[in-house]
């Protein structure tokens, strides 16, 4: 019997997206998440008596202007006012700081390329052309339609996108190298490269081109209420629209009949069966694990065995006594000991971990200081984190909360990342009144990614763009969304694959719809908020649906 029309596992921002577009449209969907709280690597926590509230993944966003394409997405979904973001600092939404050099990364172009001129007039010509080349890739890859294995739709980018096909596709050491710049010159441009987790002798120009347009064409953003806004109000169009959610509920299996997806199995030995599977899971549990070696193609499970998983992070989240609006712009900062930033990554592959750590730290407190669940008048919370090696790095296998190995190399992580922070807030230590990190193997027990990457499989340059796989699979029914697709990762990312696999499903050009001003939910449908409504509360849906009560509308 089936019992829903599409089935999506896990609860990212790629799962919900995909989703609320699916049955917005009317198609009954269920989304199953093995954690108790939906949102994936968008969700928050809470500590300390509820007093600190810390961001898992959602620290800063590009794209949620008027036109952006998180914008779009949402107002597609009746959400243009119900999700508000507030802007870091236009100025300065990033602060990179190196031994001699603060340079203050600004949300436009110009300022952005005259801000690197007077920081290296000597170097004004190359400048001049890497940014022109960058610039003009960023602007290319906003109106160009990602292409397809085909060779119309490749020349037909080619045509539309001269710049990214002429040289999108070499690394970003070979720009570097044309244009002749100094290693402290590099070491800027790309400073905030962590953000996609692939240095630059991986990177392609095409890459860092689209990243860098993000931010410095419309801004850097924070959901207004804290990163659990966003995957809540999804959540609450699937359920208004017919659809449900439902936590605690780990997927084993992808059922296969006949060759076909039928539907799913869970832990504990309940099916569910859907002609309509999409996974939001980690790709390479989705192939090898969930669905399994028997019904896939040599090729597919060699490509997919192939894939390297991106750099994961090691966190370590603050609650702090001290107002930090007081102290910080609002800004994220990205603190560097040397310009070294092939180094930072070849540490971390090769497995170690530098005495000088370079960290990146935000504050939500800072970026939303009106939210009333981040922490209490006064206080503040800090996140602080860094790029971690991979895998047997990590001591204790499955039980590595309990091996005082991990625990050690835990605890000093922590104390080198909290000392880093330091220099940018002198005397922080005195102001800690909650501490708590995270690593890899935690990131992978919460969110079952491979080698616990937040970035699914790294964003290199012979692994993005048709390198990538597409929302289709090759068992009819099978259909993939989030960050291991062609749309990359990211929280923008991660949304427009979400929006991009629901139009796949569909067969309809759902995104060029939504583009075009086309509301596909029904925005009466939605539930009104009323002062008291907790975005974390309404990410824990009971197993049994249950109809939250209607609050009365401000």
């Amino acid at each position: 019997m089936t019992e829903w029309d599409a089935i999506v596992i896990g609860s990212g921002l790629g799962g919900l997206t995909c989703a609320a577009y699916l049955t917005a449209a009317g198609k009954r969907t269920l989304v199953l998440e093995q954690n108790q709280v939906a949102g994936g690597c968008s969700q928050v926590f809470r500590r300390k008596g509820n007093r600190y509230e810390f961001d898992v993944g959602m620290h800063y966003i590009g794209e949620c202007h008027p036109g952006g394409r998180m914008t779009t997405a949402l107002r597609g979904l009746g959400l243009e006012d119900r999700v508000q973001f507030r802007r870091l600092d236009p100025d300065a939404h990033s602060t990179l700081v190196f031994p001699g050099l603060t340079f203050r990364v600004p949300s436009d172009w110009d300022t952005y390329l005259a801000r690197l001129i007077e920081a290296f007039p000597d170097q004004r010509r190359g400048l001049r052309v890497c940014i022109g080349i960058l610039r003009r890739i960023g602007a290319e890859l906003r109106t160009a339609v990602l292409p397809r294995r085909t060779v119309r739709s490749l020349l037909r980018f080619a045509r539309t996108a001269p710049t990214v096909a002429a040289v999108g596709q070499l690394p970003l050491t070979w720009l570097f190298n044309v244009c002749r710049l100094s290693p402290l010159a590099r070491a800027v441009i790309v400073g905030e490269c962590g953000d996609y987790g692939t240095p630059p002798s991986r990177a392609s120009v095409a890459l860092h081109g689209g990243f860098l347009d993000h931010y410095l064409t419309g801004g850097a953003w924070y959901p207004r209420g804290g990163g659990q806004v966003v995957p809540a109000h999804l959540i609450d169009v699937i359920q208004t629209h017919g659809g449900r959610v439902r936590t605690k509920a780990r997927v084993t299996r992808i059922l296969v009949e006949n060759g076909a997806a039928a539907g799913v199995e869970l832990d504990g030995g309940e099916t569910i069966h859907a002609p309509i599977v999409v996974s939001g899971a980690d790709l390479k549990r989705t192939y090898l694990d969930l669905v399994g070696r028997d019904h896939l193609a040599p090729a597919t499970v060699a490509r997919v065995a192939r894939y390297r998983m991106a750099l994961p992070l090691f966190s370590v989240y603050l609650g702090l006594d001290i107002d930090l609006t007081e102290h910080l712009p609002n800004s994220t900062y990205w603190c560097y000991p040397h310009t070294d930033v092939e180094k930072v990554y070849r540490d971390a592959y090769e497995g170690r971990i530098p005495d000088e750590m370079p960290i990146f730290l935000t504050s939500a407190t800072t970026k939303d200081p009106g939210n009333p669940h981040a922490a209490p008048p006064g206080h503040s919370t800090l996140e602080v984190m860094c790029l971690a090696p991979q895998g047997t790095f990590w001591p204790g296998g499955d039980g590595y909360r309990q091996d005082p190995a991990y625990a050690t190399l835990k605890d000093t992580l922590t104390e080198r990342l909290i000392d880093r922070a330091a220099t940018v807030i002198p005397e922080l230590r005195r102001h800690i009144v909650w501490q708590e990190a995270s690593s890899p193997p935690t990131h992978e027990r919460f969110t079952l990614s491979s080698l616990g990457s937040c970035y699914g499989i790294e964003m290199a340059a012979d692994q993005i763009g048709p390198r990538r796989p597409g929302p289709r699979t090759e068992i009819p029914g099978l259909w993939l969304t989030g960050a291991s697709t062609t749309w990359g990762n990211g929280i923008v990312g991660a949304v427009s694959s979400g929006l991009g696999t629901a139009g796949a499903i569909l067969r309809r050009p759902l995104s060029a719809e939504v583009k075009a001003g086309a509301v596909i939910a029904d925005p009466a449908r939605l539930t009104p908020i009323g002062p008291g409504w907790d975005p974390l509360a309404v990410s824990k849906p009971s197993s049994p649906l249950r109809r939250r009560p209607r609050v009365p509308a401000e």
